[in-house]
C-alpha cells in the first residue's frame, strides 16, 4: 500500500450530504460507490445552474475501474436512485438514441428540478456544450499562459499542471483577465487569484461585475508582493 502524505490547505473539500454515511453503509459493489462518490464530487465542481454530467465524464482513469464497471456503477446508481438520468423530450419524439443526448443528474433538489427541466427541452445549448469531452470543456492555461505572460518554461509548465489539478478549468480565464487588466503579468499572482477564490468562495461574490471591474477587489495590500514588481 502506498502512504499517503495527507490533505493540504490548498485543496478544495467536497460537501457530502449527510444522509450518503447511510448508503455508504448499504453500497456493497465497489463500482457503484466510486460511481456515486464521482458524480457527487464532479457535480459539486461544475459552474452554473446545468450541473449534470454525460456518461463520457466518468472516467475510468480517475475512477480505476473499467468501461464495464462503469456502466455497471451507473446503472445501479440509477436502480438505487441517487442518480437520475435524463434526456430531453425531443429525443423521444425524434428517435434519437446519441449518448451525447443522456445527462446523469444528482437526486437532490436541485438535481431533480434541473433533470425534469432538461427533459422538457430547456438548456439544449448548454447541454450540447457539456456533452464535448472534459478535456475540451477545459481552459488551456498553457495557451492562456504564453497569451498573456510569456514563453513557458519546464518549471512553469509543472506548476500549470499542478494548477489544473487544483482548480476549476473555467476559471483560469477570469484570472488570467484580471491579471493582464492590472497589468501584473506574473503567474504567481494569477495563482494567488484563484488560491482566493478557493479559499473565500468564488460563487458567492455579490457583485457579479465583469472580470476586468472585480479587479479592484484584489487589492494592493493583499497583494502587494505582486504589484510593480519588474
Amino acid at each position: 500500500m502506498t502512504s499517503f502524505n495527507g490533505f493540504t490547505s490548498s485543496e478544495t473539500f467536497t460537501q457530502f450530504p449527510d444522509s450518503f454515511i447511510r448508503l455508504m453503509n448499504e453500497i456493497d459493489d465497489i463500482a457503484e460507490l466510486k460511481v456515486t462518490l464521482y458524480a457527487i464530487w464532479r457535480i459539486e465542481h461544475i459552474e452554473g445552474h446545468f450541473r449534470a454530467l454525460c456518461e463520457s465524464d466518468f472516467e475510468a482513469e480517475s475512477l480505476g475501474l473499467s468501461l464495464e464497471e462503469i456502466q455497471r456503477g451507473l446503472e445501479k446508481c440509477l436502480e438505487r436512485q441517487t442518480l437520475l438520468k435524463r434526456r430531453p423530450e425531443r429525443s423521444s419524439v425524434e428517435g434519437s438514441t446519441h449518448e451525447a443526448d443522456v445527462f446523469y443528474f444528482l437526486n437532490s433538489p436541485r438535481g431533480r428540478l434541473a433533470a425534469e427541466a432538461f427533459s422538457q427541452g430547456q438548456w439544449r445549448e448548454t447541454a450540447k456544450s457539456m456533452s464535448e469531452p472534459f478535456a475540451s470543456r477545459k481552459s488551456n492555461v498553457f495557451k492562456l499562459y504564453e497569451e498573456n505572460i510569456g514563453a513557458l518554461t519546464p518549471l512553469l509548465s509543472d506548476m500549470l499542471r499542478e494548477a489544473e489539478k487544483n482548480y476549476p478549468g473555467l476559471w483560469f480565464e477570469e484570472a488570467f483577465e484580471i491579471a493582464v487588466s492590472r497589468n501584473i503579468r506574473h503567474w504567481k499572482y494569477v495563482e494567488a487569484i484563484l488560491a482566493r477564490w478557493k479559499e473565500k468562495g468564488k460563487d458567492e461574490r455579490k457583485d457579479q461585475q465583469d472580470p476586468v471591474k472585480d479587479a479592484d477587489r484584489y487589492t494592493d495590500s493583499e497583494f502587494s508582493e505582486f504589484i510593480n514588481r519588474d
